[in-house]
């Protein structure tokens, strides 16, 4: 059994770095969590394919979001990660995301030492508008099959609040 809420920290928010645990590969219909009572990942369904995750998917070990999970990671990179892979990534944005009227934040981040962009991307700005494009429309309408209208993006904020946002979840998970 692997605890990664025991094994890693958040990570080192005054640097900006957080540790982050991948669940879904970029490109990937299979949803996948991790089940923290038996530390394994598990698929939770196949979605369709108009549905593939645009960004790999992850969780901060140690934290608790409001929807009752991990909080939540879009990972940028350039290719697709492993499910299970723990990197140190650099906090560069959150979005701010609502799920069945729960708060579901999503933390945006990169590789700590991505080699092949010579570290070129520090900001939400540095992905573009299409990139923020493709995430708010996958995220309004990847539920749209099954429960539609469930699900509203409401913006984006940057590093400060993103750790404001992962302090709250830290705080959560000691208090569970």
């Amino acid at each position: 059994m692997t605890d990664y809420n025991t094994l890693y920290t958040p990570g080192d928010l005054d640097k900006k770095l957080i540790n982050t645990v991948v669940e879904i590969s970029e490109g990937s219909i299979l949803k996948v969590e991790y089940n923290r009572e038996k530390g394994t990942f598990e698929l939770d369904r196949v979605e369709p394919a108009i549905f593939a995750k645009p960004s790999n998917y992850g969780f901060i070990p140690a934290t608790l979001d409001e929807d009752g999970d991990e909080l939540d990671t879009l990972i940028v990179s350039p290719v697709p990660m492993p499910v299970g892979i723990v990197l140190e990534a650099r906090i560069i944005g959150v979005l701010n995301f609502e799920d069945d009227g729960e708060m579901d934040h999503k933390v945006i981040c990169v590789p700590a030492d991505d080699r092949d962009s010579d570290n070129k991307i520090n900001s939400l700005d540095d992905l573009g508008e299409r990139w923020k494009q493709k995430i708010e429309y996958h995220f309004t309408t990847y539920k749209d099959l099954k429960k539609p209208g469930t699900t509203k993006v409401l913006g984006y904020g940057g590093p400060d609040e993103a750790i404001a946002v992962i302090n709250d979840c830290i705080e959560r998970f000691a208090q569970k």
